[in-house]
């Protein structure tokens, strides 16, 4: 195909996209669920497990092999742009204000089902098919612990703000926990995807050159931020000029982390959360997220779609090894969350809450998984298991969650479940 015609594809192909997002999501809606489980499903439906299923040559012939790399470029920029909002949304404070008990919770939500994650992993590798050739112990199962343990942060900061619990127990907790255990569980996968390379050079520059880039964000960067926050308070037009200098440094930052073999994402996140809060943070989170929500991330969740083949889970053997990531992951967070929850003095409601909360993977989960894919770690087949555990922790969130609220606070929070 001619760049005209992929050109040409690539904007009905995004209407298609767009279309299918907010038809699926005004669905998920409707039986309380937020957008963002809709736009995954959504991905699901438009890729090869079901509209290529069933009609597999106008699926080939609506997104041929040659118009994926489009598709990936504007997916990543709406990953890099989101991330930065999540970064922007990332509140050191609340991890300060409960500190203990946020460290007890978090640290249960991160090594049970990191564990369980690593014994998976573990008994994967011995029966082939589940991670590519030549990944070895040390990268998979480190891999797959960190899949695990991630949390969908944006969602729950959103579940929490809907709900009206910003600055109560269940709200700062859940946030805080949240807040650590996506940091940990990119830690890991930075680690990992460092040791890729097989060159111990390559490992010491994305370990390196990730620690000088973060010190240098919180320092100097922190102080060249202020100085651009300060100059766009002065009007309309300083502002523009400030946002535009706040998006190089964002295509810089991102450049330099997956020029050090990490990922753009990390330098999108670190950028976000250096920036000084205030105002100009607020008015830039405003800018940003609703337009890449809107447009670019559905792009992500298709190309995720597209990359998920739940006819390659295609026995009962595979079926089993779906439903023991599913209850491991559910168990490993929900329930241990619940129990570190519960240990901390929480009641039963405010830690099934928490529990609730943190059991979400959702986009942050699609994230990993898709580097886990393109890296060589995982197979497409372990990839559709692991999208199966997503989507499922991510539909229970919401119903688990307003079950034990609901029942307490009455009128007040049905709602603002209806909202």
């Amino acid at each position: 195909m001619t760049t005209f015609e992929l050109s040409v594809r690539f904007f009905l192909q995004l209407a298609m996209v767009l279309t299918v997002c907010r038809l699926v999501s005004g669905v998920a809606v409707r039986f309380g669920q937020p957008p963002v489980v809709g736009e995954m499903i959504a991905g699901v439906l438009i890729g090869p497990s079901f509209f290529g299923y069933f009609w597999p040559h106008a699926q080939q012939a609506f997104f041929p092999a040659a118009s994926r790399p489009i598709l990936f470029a504007g997916a990543q920029l709406g990953l890099v742009l989101y991330m930065f909002t999540v970064g922007l949304d990332f509140r050191l404070d609340l991890v300060r204000s409960r500190l203990r008990s946020a460290l007890t919770i978090s640290a249960s939500g991160i090594l049970v089902p990191f564990g369980l994650g690593c014994g998976l992993a573990w008994f994967l590798l011995g029966q082939g098919g589940f991670f590519v050739p030549g990944v070895t112990a040390a990268q998979a199962i480190p891999f797959m612990g960190a899949a695990m343990a991630i949390t969908a942060f944006p969602m729950l900061a959103r579940i929490i703000f809907e709900r009206g619990l910003t600055g109560t127990t269940v709200g700062t907790l859940a946030l805080a926990a949240g807040a650590i255990d996506d940091a940990a569980a990119w830690g890991v996968l930075a680690l990992v995807l460092a040791s890729l390379g097989h060159d111990p050079a390559i490992a010491l520059l994305a370990f390196g050159g990730s620690v000088v880039f973060i010190a240098l964000l919180f320092t100097v960067g922190r102080k060249l931020f202020g100085a651009i926050a300060r100059y766009a308070a002065r009007n309309e037009t300083a502002e523009r000029v400030a946002i535009g200098w706040v998006m190089v440094l964002l295509m810089l930052a991102a450049w330099y982390t997956d020029s050090i073999r990490l990922y753009a994402v990390f330098g999108a996140f670190f950028l976000g959360a250096a920036m000084p809060r205030g105002p100009f943070g607020a008015r830039l989170q405003t800018l940003i997220e609703p337009l890449t929500t809107s447009l670019l991330l559905p792009l992500f969740f298709i190309y995720s779609g597209l990359n998920t083949r739940f006819d390659l889970v295609n026995g009962p053997m595979l079926w089993l090894v779906a439903l023991a990531v599913l209850a491991a992951a559910v168990l490993g967070k929900a329930g241990a969350c619940y129990a570190a929850a519960r240990a901390c003095g929480e009641t039963h409601r405010e830690a099934m809450g928490i529990g609730s909360l943190m059991n979400a993977r959702g986009l942050m989960e699609l994230i990993i998984l898709n580097i886990g894919l393109e890296r060589g770690i995982i197979t497409p087949t372990l990839f559709s298991v692991l999208v199966f555990m997503a989507i499922v922790t991510t539909l229970m969130a919401t119903p688990m969650f307003n079950r034990f609220y609901r029942k307490s606070d009455g009128t007040r929070f049905e709602a603002m479940a209806r909202a």
